[in-house]
């Protein structure tokens, strides 16, 4: 039980991905009983919902309100620049929150602000790695990847759901009928 605590703990960017994943199709389902709907739209918007503004609002407050227990689990010492980086990520934050409900340019900003933050990261964790051999959990591992996957798999779907593309699922079969 200890370790699947640890895991829900540690591993919240995999899990508001995931959730991200599966409340778009719940959405995709019920608007797709009621006609044409625009698959890619629903996933971007549930990617800024939940990758970006509930997983930066809980980096908030990690950063923010538990500073020193954050850093020791990324493996470094507690710094003031963990409330920076807490304050940063709830501006984040709020922007998927705007930018579920937003357009297209507003759900852009959601995707690569925080993209830039998390490749970065990638990148400095993968130095800590190989210079500091800085193997701990918030440093390598699953959160390691997803770092890479959650601002891959955003600017898949701004790709997906860009303006001027045939958008939606279903239509085809729906036309003509009556």
């Amino acid at each position: 039980m200890a370790a699947l605590i640890g895991f829900v703990l540690g591993e919240f960017g995999f899990e508001f991905f995931v959730i991200g994943l599966i409340a778009a199709a719940i959405s995709i389902a019920v608007r797709y009983r009621r006609g044409p709907v625009d698959a890619s739209e629903r996933l971007l918007a549930y990617y800024a919902l939940f990758p970006v503004g509930c997983l930066y609002l809980v980096n908030f407050i990690y950063h923010v309100f538990f500073g020193a227990m954050s850093a020791r689990f990324i493996g470094w010492a507690d710094s003031p620049f963990q409330t920076e980086l807490g304050f940063a990520s709830l501006g984040f934050s709020l922007v998927g929150f705007l930018a579920w409900r937003g357009g297209y340019e507003l759900r852009v900003a959601a995707v690569v602000g925080p993209a830039a933050l998390l490749l970065g990261a990638a990148g400095g964790h993968i130095y800590q790695m190989m210079v500091n051999g800085n193997y701990a959990a918030g440093n390598s591992g699953l959160l390691l990847w997803m770092d890479v996957v959650i601002p891959l798999a955003g600017f898949l779907f701004l790709y997906l759901a860009r303006p001027g593309r045939t958008p939606q699922v279903g239509a085809s079969a729906r036309v003509g009928s009556g």
